[in-house]
């Protein structure tokens, strides 16, 4: 398993670190706020696209390979530009680093589901769930100061070592899994089973989640600066939410796993302590920082191992890694929309009405999804 872990922390590492650190990295960077969206947009976009192809592919020929031969692709796209190290390469090796992201992220969280009994899924996906945690905290902080003492080219080499490592780890250490033999399916089946409630509830609160974690690491530190707070205190409170998200998701898959906490109670409480959260980034200072984070990070900590653990309990282990893709484009999905939402509101009006609003979504969740019990 721990190799599996490795990568999500490679995932979330390389997607956060490069992205919090490409404007510090080069000067032309900075002048060009265009192509800086766009080398932020390339790695989001090619894992919206190809994450569910790459899940359908971990299916067919095993998730392993898929596996394997994504974190050598990652490797490799991050070689691309520590030989060139010229800016006008960095689309290229940003695309390549998605589009590789894309195939090793399902097929990890496939193998996941595969390697454990149901019994022990909460354990295994909380597991999983604060390593990637761990990378998208880690990311910004290491990030910047790799390209402190080296420029973006030190930043792209470490990625390159870490995804080479992974992969030789778990070539040596992974299990092969092999694909199930499995009925055909039409596409007008695929649309069923993705669009029954079984699929969609988990999907729907795993993007909520996602959604209200990007608006708090995004937008809570704009609110600080407003209020007048330091950097320093607006980074502890957006690293104190990570710290809860990781903390908190090993916790509540064990809860999940011994019968302490169930699919619909745990995921209805994330939902509403997220909202809670969101509403209390009203309040101004330090405290309405404080009072925001915490909640949020408790409440995507709960939400996120028990809507993959219960993914996998209701999904056949042959269809395991295209639900595991098509789940993950749910929480890309949540990603790009919720500061979206929030931008768009506050543009027009102000950003404690943009908190409101998504806020009162995720609060409604809950009722509108009719969070049913999972079968374990």
């Amino acid at each position: 398993m721990w190799p599996l872990y490795a990568a999500g922390f490679t995932t979330a590492f390389g997607a956060h670190g490069i992205a919090a650190n490409l404007g510090a990295g080069d000067e032309d960077l900075v002048r060009s706020v265009l192509y800086l969206g766009v080398l932020l947009a390339l790695y989001d976009g090619a894992e919206v696209v190809l994450k569910p192809v790459f899940g359908t592919l971990a299916d067919r020929v095993g998730p392993r390979p898929v596996l394997l031969g994504g974190l050598i692709a990652f490797a490799a796209a991050s070689a691309v530009f520590v030989a060139v190290r010229d800016p006008g390469w960095l689309w290229a090796a940003r695309l390549g680093q998605g589009a590789a992201a894309s195939a090793f992220s399902p097929a990890a969280s496939a193998m996941v589901a595969r390697l454990n009994p149901r019994a022990k899924h909460g354990r295994a996906f909380g597991s999983y769930g604060f390593f990637k945690s761990i990378g998208y905290t880690a990311g910004p902080l290491l990030g910047g100061v790799l390209v402190w003492a080296g420029g973006l080219a030190l930043l792209f080499c470490v990625l390159m070592v870490l995804a080479a490592a992974v992969a030789v780890w778990a070539a040596l250490t992974v299990p092969a899994v092999p694909p199930l033999p499995k009925a055909r399916q039409t596409l007008l089946g695929l649309a069923r089973r993705l669009t029954d409630g079984v699929f969609l509830r988990p999907v729907a609160a795993l993007a909520a989640a996602t959604a209200a974690l990007s608006v708090g690491v995004g937008f809570l530190p704009l609110s600080g600066a407003v209020d007048g707070l330091s950097p320093l205190a607006t980074g502890a409170a957006v690293s104190a939410l990570a710290a809860c998200a990781a903390v908190v998701q090993p916790w509540a898959g064990r809860a999940l796993d011994d019968g302490r906490l169930t699919v619909r109670s745990g995921t209805a409480a994330g939902l509403l302590l997220t909202a809670c959260g969101l509403a209390a980034a009203l309040l101004p200072g330090v405290a309405g920082m404080l009072a925001a984070a915490v909640p949020i990070g408790i409440g995507t900590g709960l939400i996120t191992p028990l809507g993959f653990a219960a993914l996998a309990a209701t999904t056949p282990e042959e269809r395991m890694g295209q639900t595991m893709g098509a789940a993950e484009l749910g929480r890309e999905l949540g990603d790009a929309g919720g500061p979206l939402l929030v931008a768009s509101i506050a543009s027009v009006a102000a950003l404690t009405w943009g908190y409101a609003a998504l806020a009162l979504l995720i609060g409604l969740l809950p009722f509108a999804l009719r969070i049913r019990r999972t079968p374990r």
